[in-house]
C-alpha cells in the first residue's frame, strides 16, 4: 500500500506554488482589468446573468447544496474507523476538516471589513457606487460594501485542506468546483476577477498553513505524552 507525505513533508514545492499563485494573483490585482472583464457580462443596464437559472439557481444555490452535503460526507469519513485503503490517515483527514471549517470563518470576516461593494452595485452597471480599490479600506465606495474576497469562491476553496493531504483528483475536484462557481458569479455580477483569485489562494495558503500548525501540534502532544514512558540508555 503506498503511503502519503504528511502535511508537514515536501514543505519546497507547497511554498514554490503558493508563490508563483501569489505572484499571479498580484499580476492580475495590478493590471486593473477588472472592470474591464466585468464590461464583458454587464453594461449599464445591469447584468443580465444576475437572475439567470443556471448563475444564480445552479451555480449559487446549487452549488452551494452540494457543499453541504459533501461536509456532510467528509465529517462522517474524518470519523471511520480504519484509514482508507489508499489515503490519508484519520488524523489527518480530522485535521483537514478542522482546518476547512476555521477557512469558512475566516473569509467572512475578511468580507466583514470591506468596504468593497459588488460590481452590481456600481454606476459602471447601473448601480450608485464609484469603483474604489479592495485596497484602500479608508474609503467608503457608497454603496452596500462587503463584497472583498468572494465568498461563495472561498465555499469551494475552503476544501483546499482535503486536496493538501489526498493529491491531485482532490485538486482536480476543487478546480472545478471553484471555477463553476467563480464563473457564475463573476457573470451575475457579483465579484471582479481579483476577488475570486484572493479567495482562491488565501483558502489554499491558509489551509496548507493549517494543516502544518495542527500536524506539529499533534506531534508535540505525542511527542510529550511518550517521553515520560520511554527509558533511558
Amino acid at each position: 500500500m503506498a503511503t502519503m507525505q504528511a502535511p508537514t513533508q515536501n514543505f519546497l514545492r507547497p511554498i514554490a506554488g503558493l508563490a508563483l499563485g501569489l505572484l499571479l494573483v498580484l499580476a492580475w490585482d495590478a493590471s486593473g482589468l477588472d472592470l474591464a472583464l466585468a464590461r464583458c457580462f454587464g453594461n449599464a443596464t445591469g447584468f443580465a446573468a444576475r437572475e439567470a437559472f443556471w448563475s444564480r439557481d445552479l451555480l449559487h444555490g446549487g452549488l452551494r447544496w452540494l457543499w453541504v452535503a459533501a461536509w456532510l460526507g467528509l465529517a462522517v469519513d474524518a470519523w471511520r474507523r480504519q484509514p482508507a485503503q489508499r489515503g490519508p490517515s484519520r488524523r489527518q483527514r480530522r485535521q483537514a476538516l478542522a482546518a476547512g471549517l476555521l477557512i469558512l470563518l475566516v473569509v467572512p470576516a475578511l468580507k466583514a471589513l470591506s468596504h468593497s461593494s459588488c460590481p452590481w452595485s456600481l454606476q459602471d452597471f447601473g448601480g450608485s457606487a464609484p469603483w474604489v480599490s479592495h485596497w484602500d479600506w479608508t474609503l467608503r465606495d457608497g454603496g452596500p460594501g462587503h463584497c472583498f474576497p468572494s465568498g461563495h469562491t472561498a465555499g469551494a476553496a475552503a476544501f483546499a485542506p482535503f486536496a493538501w493531504i489526498w493529491g491531485r483528483r482532490a485538486w482536480g475536484l476543487l478546480a472545478l468546483s471553484a471555477g463553476l462557481a467563480s464563473v457564475g458569479q463573476l457573470a451575475r455580477g457579483a465579484h471582479f476577477l481579483s476577488h475570486v483569485l484572493w479567495a482562491a489562494w488565501i483558502c489554499v495558503a491558509l489551509g496548507w498553513v493549517l494543516l502544518r500548525v495542527m500536524e506539529r501540534a499533534s506531534n508535540l502532544r505525542h511527542t510529550s505524552v511518550t517521553a515520560p514512558g520511554m527509558t533511558q540508555s
